[in-house]
């Protein structure tokens, strides 16, 4: 009997353990079920916004720039003041108060890698952009930045049609294609509300036509838009080349 009843509590024991087994052998594969899933819906949130913008950019493919946006009328007049801060170099993480929003001249960086921020960036979000002081001194090399507000940052339709401009300027052999579109966040740190009714602005240090020599003839140019307008955009381009810089052979 004894021999029994130890043979009896040995197969309760067995069937505990197998059971044991089993049930961490299933939670092994919902452990590593809920890791598969949970690794593509990462993956998945990577891949979206790519693709999303990949789509939608697709029907400004056959546009032009003039044919993107707005008309022109969207612009206010362009405005010029002169400017200042000529090879006025200062340390990298120094912070500058510029007095214009957004500024088109001042004292900036200069540090490789840092400033200026690199030709084959285009387009920029508030998640990503160059420091003020480095985007200053792509204006100083002849940069037109194009600056929105947090009205066109929160409007898909407006990022979308900023983004497919942003593709009009390719690569950096190109230095007609010195173009840059950035975020300007005026209740953050950057500085004051563009004027009232605006949401876009185009800027440009000019050195008073190509080939001018006197730095006093330089002035920072201002285009301020109600929208994006790709036909104000490419006149203003035009009426403002990179070679109208003080450094317009600098990348």
């Amino acid at each position: 009997m004894a021999k029994q009843a130890k043979s009896d509590r040995q197969k309760v024991i067995d069937d505990i353990r197998k059971k044991q087994k089993g049930a961490e052998k299933r939670r092994g594969f919902m452990i590593v079920g809920v890791c598969v899933v949970v690794a593509l819906l990462i993956i998945g949130a990577a891949s979206y916004r790519p693709l999303k913008n990949a789509w939608d950019l697709r029907k400004f493919n056959d546009l032009g720039l003039a044919s993107i946006g707005a008309a022109p009328s969207a612009c206010e007049k362009v405005e010029t003041k002169t400017a200042e801060g000529n090879n006025d170099h200062i340390p990298t993480n120094t912070p500058v108060v510029y007095e214009d929003a957004p500024p088109a001249f001042g004292p900036h960086w200069n540090e490789f890698g840092v400033a200026p921020a690199p030709m084959d960036r285009k387009f920029y979000t508030d998640a990503d952009r160059p420091e003020l002081e480095s985007l200053v001194h792509n204006l100083e090399h002849g940069y037109t930045v194009v600056w929105y507000d947090e009205t066109i940052a929160e409007d898909a339709d407006a990022i979308t049609e900023l983004r497919a401009v942003a593709k009009q300027f390719p690569g950096t052999d190109n230095y007609r294609y010195k173009f840059i579109a950035a975020p300007w966040t005026s209740e953050d740190e950057d500085g004051a509300a563009f004027p009232d009714g605006t949401h876009v602005a185009y800027t440009h240090w000019s050195v008073g036509g190509e080939g001018e020599t006197d730095a006093a003839k330089q002035v920072g140019v201002w285009q301020y838009c109600s929208e994006f307008s790709g036909e104000a955009l490419e006149t203003f381009m035009l009426d403002y080349p990179y070679l109208d810089s003080p450094e317009p052979t600098v990348e």
